[in-house]
């Protein structure tokens, strides 16, 4: 009964009655409330995220492989992460996922650091079961891909090692305001896969190489001081811009380069109807065919595609004996072809 008694007194006297207890016993709850308070807050801020990671084979840095290196940056980075990738052949199929953004790949050298892997489209996936095969497309055949905006990729080599067995892409790109500097990209068919017409992409002192289409898509992209690469008869881009882009591929003071097997290349054919190329005080070697560009067997689509050239040099740069349907354009045309105007404002780098 006092013991009853007792307690109704506490709850009625409340914070005053409670806090008549000795000083000592006032002081440890205190100070076990801060450590709790404390305890909480790092539990939330516990998790810390580098903005400088290292991959090496040799385990010398944070991770082994790239891909590793990339499910360890936080999405939506408010901070940008550099990804320094140590010399070495990295046989791994890469995924930029859209939720990594501002990133930077570095690799050590570009000889040195590759990155390489061989699917290609009709290639049978692993699965369980025969019923269940299932073959690669030109879209998943990449070696490398990347879905997130603001990655750059400087100063290293991304190969697709199928051969020549039909579509196989060494890069796919989707995000927004991507940027790859001195790097080399190689293949054959489709080895550069430019997507989505919202995508831009800028492309600084990289050698490019392929067989057929090997730079293709409908992304707004720039080439400047590139090399480009032929390695049979063929054609070089295939672009399939959209009606509503302004631009779609300008080549800027890039150099036109082909293999002893290469004799007649077609600058381009349009994948698309709208398609739209450019080539600016390009170096053009003799494999460049008289005509230019190909209409991809439809007469229609001389009325929809825009190709054009400008001030071009070498044995192949002569427009004399191109389609009739192409362009070239007057010094006042040629003056709207700025990074600044090509890219709506955003200026890479």
């Amino acid at each position: 009964m006092k013991g009853n008694l007792f307690v109704q007194q506490c709850n009625t006297m409340g914070f005053q009655e409670r806090t008549a207890l000795p000083s000592t016993k006032r002081y440890r709850l205190l100070l076990l409330s801060i450590l709790l308070m404390v305890t909480s807050v790092n539990a939330q801020t516990s998790t810390v995220y580098p903005q400088q990671i290292t991959v090496a084979k040799d385990g010398t840095g944070n991770y082994k492989t790239i891909q590793e290196a990339i499910d360890a940056v936080r999405a939506y980075s408010p901070e940008h992460v550099t990804i320094n990738i140590k010399n070495g052949v990295y046989h791994e199929k890469i995924v930029v996922p859209a939720w990594v953004t501002n990133v930077s790949f570095i690799g050590e050298s570009k000889e040195g650091t590759v990155i390489t892997y061989e699917d290609y489209s009709g290639k049978f996936m692993d699965v369980d079961t025969v019923s269940n095969k299932k073959k690669f497309t030109t879209f998943n055949s990449y070696t490398m891909y990347v879905h997130g905006n603001d990655i750059n990729i400087e100063n290293l080599t991304i190969k697709n090692a199928a051969g020549r067995v039909g579509q196989a892409v060494a890069l796919h790109v989707d995000g927004d305001r991507f940027v790859m500097r001195n790097c080399n990209l190689l293949g054959n068919q489709d080895t550069l896969l430019t997507a989505n017409d919202s995508s831009r992409q800028y492309y600084f002192n990289c050698y490019v190489e392929g067989t057929t289409d090997f730079i293709f898509g409908n992304a707004t992209a720039i080439f400047k001081d590139c090399t480009i690469k032929s390695l049979k008869d063929s054609y070089i881009t295939a672009a399939s811009t959209t009606q509503r882009q302004p631009f779609g591929y300008v080549f800027l003071n890039c150099r036109l380069t082909a293999n002893d097997e290469t004799k007649l290349e077609y600058l381009g054919r349009p994948w698309r109807a709208y398609a739209k190329v450019v080539f600016i005080g390009c170096e053009m070697g003799k494999h460049i065919r008289p005509e230019g560009w190909h209409n991809w067997n439809k007469v229609e689509n001389e009325a929809t595609a825009y190709y054009a050239e400008y001030n071009n040099t070498g044995e192949g740069a002569a427009t004399d004996k191109r389609v009739s349907w192409s362009h070239v354009l007057s010094k006042k045309e040629a003056r709207k072809y700025t990074l600044k105007n090509i890219f709506s404002g955003w200026m890479p780098l």
